[in-house]
């Protein structure tokens, strides 16, 4: 099975931003250690909304699944939502935090309605989470 772990805006710079919110490992770092437990994993990162809506397209013809992190963008894109739709790919999405408990403005998500399920709030572990979730359920 073939699955595309995408990240969106910021999420570059894990280990630096705001550790005490966001925690000191860098993706990579953890990246390395996902590959070392699930095969098929490709990664792509952007800052870019129209890079993460292309990723989002071609994932259709590429994989069976996307874990899909758009950071900020999850609360102000309906762009990527109306992507994440426009596939016929499950997409899991993530969040390193709660969002729900965040500020206001970061409690909607218009990507997590498109998603087939949302990790929220267990940091870096709600990768492995999405990654297990669509390895073990065929479902779309």
């Amino acid at each position: 099975m073939r699955i595309l772990i995408l990240n969106g805006p910021n999420l570059n710079m894990l280990g630096k931003r705001q550790p005490e919110i966001y925690g000191t490992r860098s993706f990579t770092d953890y990246y390395n250690e996902l590959q070392e437990q699930f095969t098929g994993l490709d990664y792509f990162q952007s800052n870019h909304e129209g890079d993460l809506i292309d990723r989002l397209h071609a994932a259709s013809n590429q994989y069976e699944g996307v874990v899909f992190n758009p950071g900020g963008f999850a609360h102000t894109s309906v762009a990527l939502a109306d992507a994440i739709r426009s596939i016929g790919v499950p997409v899991v999405e993530v969040h390193l935090t709660n969002i729900h408990a965040r500020e206001n403005y970061r409690q909607h998500s218009y990507t997590a309605a498109a998603s087939r399920g949302v990790v929220s709030g267990f940091g870096l572990e709600g990768y492995r989470m999405a990654v297990r979730f669509l390895t073990e359920n065929t479902i779309r």
